[in-house]
């Protein structure tokens, strides 16, 4: 293997183990550790597994990021990546996200999110700068997806 090569891989593998170890702390309600391991680009955006309008970085304040830790309890995770895709200054991470957590109040339960992760190299630092989440890692019917679509609860 080319150093090139060697070296674009142990980049995309420590943005993996990265990412896992960031959300297994927003997973735990440990924000100040997540905030730590993760930073995000100027343009960064969040399409929450919630949905709705998708956010921008800039709507990430100090008061938001706090609730959002506190949104998340006691959690554990483990990542699966599907598929990983790097560049000089570019890593797309596909993952299954499956976490064992207390959300918004809800009793501890598993949940399994489809995850798209895009890392953007700025000035030598590797920056979040999209992340997509989405439920649907068991799968949903046509009618379901159809219901979604237009709107509808399934």
């Amino acid at each position: 293997m080319e150093f090139a090569q060697a070296t674009q891989a142990g980049q995309v593998a420590e943005l993996i183990l990265k990412s896992e170890e960031s959300n297994a702390a927003l997973m735990r309600g440990d924000i100040d550790r997540y905030r730590a391991l993760v930073a995000f680009t100027d343009d960064f955006t969040l399409m929450s597994p919630f949905g709705g309008t998708p956010t921008r970085g800039s709507q990430l304040t100090n008061e938001r990021m706090e609730a959002m830790g506190r949104f998340f309890r006691n959690g554990t995770l483990e990542q699966e990546v599907v598929q990983s895709y790097g560049s000089a200054d570019m890593v797309v991470l596909a993952i299954i996200e499956r976490a064992h957590v207390e959300v918004g109040g809800l009793p501890a339960q598993d949940w399994a999110l489809r995850v798209t992760l895009v890392y953007r190299r700025e000035e030598g630092v590797w920056r979040l700068a999209h992340r997509h989440a989405d439920p649907l890692a068991s799968g949903i019917s046509l009618e379901q997806a159809a219901a979604l679509g237009r709107g509808e609860a399934p």
